[in-house]
Order: structure tokens, then sequence, then C-alpha cells
């Protein structure tokens, strides 16, 4: 419990001298500055910044207030790169656009939001909504009258006609319609263009493509390339002209390849991505964004008859075994790796799997949780404010009992939330 002086609790009386800190004590420190791992700190939190982080249990003064993790390990917030607060899955997802309106799904997507932070997630990136509501999200959670992570939306994926993300895939040919670039849908430059502008007009953060078909759409391949190059390029070039980077939705290799050669930020699934493909990924630092929660999950649900539309069924049984050999493969090849989850594919909350997945696969506890706080700081960009404990850093703060880096699991048993100096869980 926070132990706050008896002074302060009675007579409601701001501290005479003196800046008010809060001190945490913890036991261990992971702090993702490398391979730096501290025993016994104090943590120094002003406002909303680490003020300090000092060796040893500083005994409080009588304004601060003391957090005692003595007995717990200490990391930075988690960071997911991949999440879409407007859907979970279920087998009625594929009806809610004729039974849900805009309020339900934003009402609904606040929930999965405070539950992904009480997970221990403090930042994630939104790669694809509906509604504009990650962009209502954002600005409810900033202003604090909602909980939840800090958000980096990308608002409306950008697809193609007919391609993954188009909204219209699956419904009635006279419901279709032909959306365009306010609509997410492209085919050309020009169009690519307006995407963009009507993105940052909308106020996204970064874009959101889908160079690929997809599993869950209704449409027939999962695989195949569904931008040009000449498409591509006008999206990245106009990407850069307003401070956003790219992020790629990708399962095919010819599809992939062409993003990455066009400059995009990262790739993520990338599962039938090979050598040439990492090749590439490597000489243009593109991160890669395993999300094998995902292909885990649609896999065990492509066994339920029912769960699934037979069409998606399908490519869900074929790509979703796939991801984790694929992660294999690229990390020991030393690609650049952001922790996601394609939180919603799968179930809020339970972002925390994908660390156990990714052990699984070959990588190191303390990379995995590198993945998932210095280096999606870096793909965000961010990284002088965010992704690790640093003097100067934004007190985003974590703790889970034991040791995570001999027990990977205990990353789901997130004991202690603290965002921008403020405690959401203790």
């Amino acid at each position: 419990m926070n132990k706050i002086t008896t002074a302060m609790l009675l007579a409601g009386l701001l501290p005479l001298a003196g800046q008010a800190a809060t001190l945490i004590h913890a036991g261990t420190v992971i702090t993702a500055e490398g391979d730096q791992i501290l025993q016994k700190q104090t943590l120094v939190i002003e406002n909303d910044q680490i003020k300090a982080i000092e060796a040893g249990f500083r005994q409080p003064a009588a304004t601060d207030t003391l957090i005692d993790l003595s007995k717990q390990t200490v990391l930075p917030g988690l960071m997911d790169m991949h999440t879409h607060f407007s859907y979970q899955s279920s087998p009625g997802a594929y009806s809610e656009g004729f039974t849900m309106n805009e309020a339900d799904v934003a009402l609904r997507g606040a929930t999965y939001a405070e539950k992904t932070l009480l997970a221990g997630f403090t930042t994630v990136r939104e790669l694809g909504d509906s509604h504009l509501i990650s962009t209502a999200l954002r600005k409810a959670i900033n202003a604090g009258y909602a909980k939840g992570p800090r958000i980096f939306t990308a608002g409306k994926s950008i697809a193609t006609t007919g391609g993954h993300a188009d909204p219209t895939n699956g419904v009635a040919y006279l419901r279709m319609g032909d959306p365009g670039p306010d609509d997410g849908v492209i085919n050309g430059p020009d169009d690519a263009r307006k995407a963009v502008r009507q993105r940052y007009k909308e106020g996204a953060d970064l874009i959101k493509i889908t160079a690929t078909g997809g599993v869950l759409s209704v449409a027939k391949s999962g695989m195949n390339a569904q931008f040009s190059d000449e498409e591509l390029a006008a999206i990245v070039s106009t990407a850069k002209d307003y401070g956003f980077t790219v992020a790629v939705h990708a399962h095919g290799k010819e599809g992939m390849e062409r993003a990455i050669k066009a400059g995009v930020s990262s790739i993520e699934h990338g599962t039938f991505m090979d050598d040439n493909t990492i090749k590439l990924m490597k000489q243009h630092g593109t991160y890669f964004v395993p999300t094998i929660s995902a292909g885990k999950f649609v896999a065990e649900k492509a066994k339920e008859p029912g769960y699934f539309p037979e069409m998606v069924r399908l490519k869900a049984a074929t790509i979703g075994p796939l991801i984790q050999a694929t992660f294999t493969k690229a990390q020991k090849a030393g690609v650049k790796i952001a922790f996601g989850t394609d939180a919603g594919v799968g179930m809020h909350g339970d972002n925390w799997r994908e660390f156990v997945y990714m052990t699984e696969g070959g990588m190191s506890a303390h990379q995995a949780i590198l993945s998932a706080t210095i280096e999606g700081a870096r793909l965000l960009q961010m990284e002088q404010s965010l992704g690790s404990l640093k003097a100067g850093k934004m007190a985003d703060i974590i703790a889970v009992p034991g040791n995570p880096l001999q027990d990977i699991s205990v990353m789901g048993k997130v004991s202690f939330v603290m965002k921008a100096g403020k405690v959401y869980k203790h």
C-alpha cells in the first residue's frame, strides 16, 4: 500500500517546502537499457517522469509517497505494436456491422483498452479500426475520462478494391458500393496520396496498409500482392511528408518485398518471408512485428465448426500455424523485432502470451522483454521518452512477481501498473 504522511491525509495540505516525490522500492529492475539489470533500487518519480534511479532503498521524506515493490521485478511499461480495440474475435463478429452502432463499438473498445493497460501495456499501436474509435479513445484517455494505454493510431487501414481491409468484402453485391480513399480503399497513386492525407485529416499518428491478402477477410487469397509499386511509392512518399511511419500487413513474399523496397517501417505477420525477404529487411532496417498470438489463435479456432466462414477457416488453418516458425527464422537471422500480438484477433488482455510464444521460438526472455519495450519505442521513434527505465524518461512502470528471465509466464501476472506517473494497478 502507498504510505502518505498522516498530516497530508488529515489536513489535505500541500507540502510547505520541497518537491513531493513518489519513491518505488524495487527488488529487481530490468531497465531495458541494454543488458542492465539492477538489484535493490529506488525509482524517484516526480510528476510524469523518472527523476532518478538510485542504488539502495531511499527513506521517504515526510511529503513523499512510498510504493513497496521490494520483492518484485520492476520493468518499463510494455508496448504492443499491433492491436485492434474496435474488434474482438467471436463466431458472431462477421455480422456485427449489421447489429452494432458506432457508439456500441466505441464503448466496447474502451473496455478492451482498460483491460490492455491493466495487463501492463502502457503504449500500443492501433493498426486499423472502424468508426475512428481509436482516435476517440486516444482523446478520451489523454483527457483522463477513460483508462487505457497511450495510443498511436493508424485509423482506418488502407487497402485496394477487394483487398484485405476493404470494408465491403463479403457483403451482398447490392450493398458493396464502391468505397474510395475516404473509406481507406485506393486504386492508383492519386488515390493513395489522398488516402494518406485523409488519415492525417482524421487525426492518425501513422499509416497502416494491407499489402497482401489476409486471413480474416472474406476474400479468397491470404497471400497475393495487392498494391502496385507505384501505389506503394505514393503512400510512402506522402507519409513522409506528413511525418508518418508506415506499418504493413503482409503474409505473401511478393507483397512484402515490394513494400520493403518502397521504404515502409514495419512488416506485420510476415508469414511467407524467405531468405531474400529477410536480406531485404536487414538492408532497409525494416522491423518485423510477428503476431504469433494471432496465428496460434486462428489455427485453433479453425478446428471449431462454424467459428469462421469456410473461406476464412481454410486460410486460418493454412497460414496460422506457420507464423511461429517464420519468427524463429527471422530472429536467428538478426531481423529487428518489435513485440505485437494483433490483439482483437485473439483476446484483449492476453497480450502477454506472445512472450511465451517468442521464447518457444528461440528468443531469450530478456530479448523478448526488450522487443516489448525499447524496440517498440524505436519503431515508434519515441525512444527518447519511452521504452526504458532511465532518468528523464516517462514514468511508465510495471511490476511482476518472480523473475521473468527465469519464468516468462509471470508476465501474465502483472501486479503493478503506472503510466505517466499515475498508478492504475497496485
